[in-house]
């Protein structure tokens, strides 16, 4: 709980750095709106709204993810920061297992038996090929489309609890010790 309570504490130093980072480029004419919806504090709701847009946005195909992720934070008045690094928990390595796990859960949702066509992200010369993964990526077809939302939305309820949990863990925990002692107290 004190690296919660640290990781705290260093958040909420680094946001009049940002502050002032803002305020000397092109962006301070909009310092004033990104302000009043909170988009750089690093406080509990912001950051939680902020975890909850990057990884709904995480799952949107391609190089759309960050745009997606700060429109979302914008809209949501959550931490641009928080949704933006939020955002790389897809990677080359964690997309397909992800979408993989899209597909079934809307294999779930959709109507009738669907099946995983299978994955050969090889070429023709038997390397790599991202158009290979492209058409994959199309086969799931329907599934997919479905899945991804559904995914989406399930990780963004669980990542906004996870930070409204990890931040109030430390406020509980000060809170119990405080009634024990006061039992004790009492006991005394």
């Amino acid at each position: 709980m004190r690296m919660l309570s640290t990781l705290r504490r260093k958040l909420r130093h680094l946001e009049p750095s940002v502050r002032d980072q803002l305020a000397r480029t092109a962006l301070a004419r909009a310092v004033p709106w990104m302000e009043q919806r909170a988009l750089f504090r690093f406080q509990r709701e912001p950051l939680a709204r902020g975890v909850a847009a990057g990884l709904f946005c995480g799952l949107i195909p391609g190089p759309l993810q960050l745009v997606g992720a700060v429109g979302a934070c914008a809209w949501l008045r959550g931490n641009v920061v928080a949704g933006g690094v939020t955002t790389f928990y897809t990677n080359p390595l964690t997309t397909v297992p992800l979408y993989v796990l899209a597909f079934q859960v809307g294999s779930l949702v959709l109507p009738g038996e669907q099946s995983l066509p299978a994955f050969n992200a090889a070429g023709p010369a038997g390397a790599f090929s991202v158009q290979a993964l492209a058409e994959w990526m199309q086969a799931l077809g329907t599934p997919l489309l479905v899945g991804l939302p559904v995914l989406g939305l399930v990780l963004a309820v669980l990542g906004y609890a996870a930070v409204q949990a990890l931040w109030l863990a430390p406020v509980l925990q000060r809170g119990r010790r405080r009634q024990r002692a006061r039992a004790l107290r009492d006991q005394a």
